[in-house]
């Protein structure tokens, strides 16, 4: 509790010079969460893709191969990232906003975008998502420009402002490409980093009913999202149609029980459950390891989540303590909204299980937000210090 007290209490607020930054061992529990968690996909990714990836491209391991290659290539980042001083980080964070800006633009441009929709670029063999990209630029952005404007955090025009219409802007071009749920959940980072920065409840509260009204009219204006939405609300009432994904899902969460039907004896990833390597590859987990299985899942996230709070409360440094609550923040809260999905809780959002689901752009950004982490916990000052 005295990490949240922290946090709460506007601990994060606190502008004085910062002791010297001294460097000591990763955080182990934390190294251990995201291994294990890495372990997991491994495993369920070519569990759910083996069969599907052999019925289309006559390649067993085609998805796998893609998920190893974004594995290395996020391990190299995370790894790179532990190296590097914490205020290395800070002079990262304009050059990044600046390339997330510019692949969010490129990607809404005719003859840049892949796929259907326009949220990835290719670069060859590889496909680029530039809002994943998006979520760990603003956070080093927001960690930044909060930091500077600490004394100034009261005042909507000088403190909030600037960084809102810059937020604004990413969310904006999020929410073209179209990817509603990928613009909520940036909008959900700038809001918890305000609130941790001590930014005035009557601001907030007005910023999140101006959030209500957009997320309002982004779900009226398409009648795709309209209709999802209806069916969350009434979940039986189109089980063939909206309401077919999440109904697999919980056939998925019901054959499995508590101990699971065996690993590798899913059926409802033969085909039934659409996205069952991806957003709902939790539901599978559910199935085959069952409830153990699942309850596993949340713990690592929830000892991910307390131990990435602790970086946040015990750093010496202001941009130290945003950055380290913004990369939590950004893996738990999507793990989170992920898993709410697959029951049912939340409306069908489109974000991944981080460390878990197929994904590249977002298993790299995931694996670079917690090498900065990493990086950060090396710089946690003893508790005896802390409170000195």
């Amino acid at each position: 509790m005295k990490m949240l007290d922290d946090i709460l209490s506007g601990r994060f607020t606190d502008a004085q010079t910062a002791q010297p930054i001294r460097r000591g061992p990763v955080d182990s529990w934390l190294l251990g969460a995201v291994l294990l968690l890495l372990l997991s996909g491994e495993l369920f990714v070519l569990n759910t893709t083996y069969f599907h990836a052999f019925d289309r491209f006559d390649d067993a391991y085609l998805f796998v191969r893609k998920h190893n290659v974004a594995l290395v290539i996020g391990g190299l980042g995370c790894l790179v990232a532990l190296t590097l001083p914490s205020t290395v980080f800070r002079t990262l964070a304009y050059p990044a906003l600046i390339g997330a800006f510019v692949s969010l633009c490129l990607v809404l441009l005719p003859g840049f975008s892949h796929g259907n929709v326009q949220r990835w670029l290719s670069f060859g063999a590889l496909n680029f998502q530039p809002s994943e990209f998006a979520k760990g630029a603003v956070v080093l952005y927001l960690a930044y420009a909060l930091t500077k404007k600490a004394n100034r955090i009261h005042s909507f025009v000088y403190g909030l402002l600037p960084p809102l219409l810059v937020v604004g802007c990413i969310v904006a071009l999020i929410a073209l490409e179209p990817d509603l749920g990928g613009a909520v959940f940036i909008s959900l980072l700038l809001a918890a980093l305000l609130f941790v920065a001590g930014a005035r409840s009557r601001h907030l509260a007005v910023l999140a009913f101006v959030g209500l009204l957009g997320l309002s009219y982004g779900v009226l204006s398409a009648d795709y999202r309209t209709d999802r939405f209806l069916t969350f609300l009434n979940q039986a009432a189109d089980l063939q149609g909206e309401g077919y994904q999440l109904d697999q899902s919980r056939l998925a969460f019901g054959a499995g029980g508590v101990s699971g039907v065996g690993l590798g004896e899913s059926r409802q990833k033969m085909f039934y459950l659409p996205e069952a390597h991806t957003d709902f590859i939790f539901a599978v987990i559910g199935e085959e390891i069952g409830l153990w299985g699942t309850t596993g899942i949340v713990l690592l996230f929830g000892l991910f989540g307390a131990r990435g709070l602790r970086v946040a409360s015990y750093h010496p440094t202001q941009f130290g303590r945003l950055l380290a609550f913004g990369c939590t923040f950004l893996i738990v809260c999507q793990a989170g909204i992920n898993m709410a999905v697959v029951v049912g809780l939340l409306p069908i959002t489109g974000l991944p299980l981080p460390f878990v689901s197929y994904g590249g752009s977002a298993l790299v950004i995931s694996l670079f937000c917690t090498g900065m982490l990493l990086r950060l916990s090396r710089e946690v000052q003893p508790r005896e210090d802390a409170h000195a």
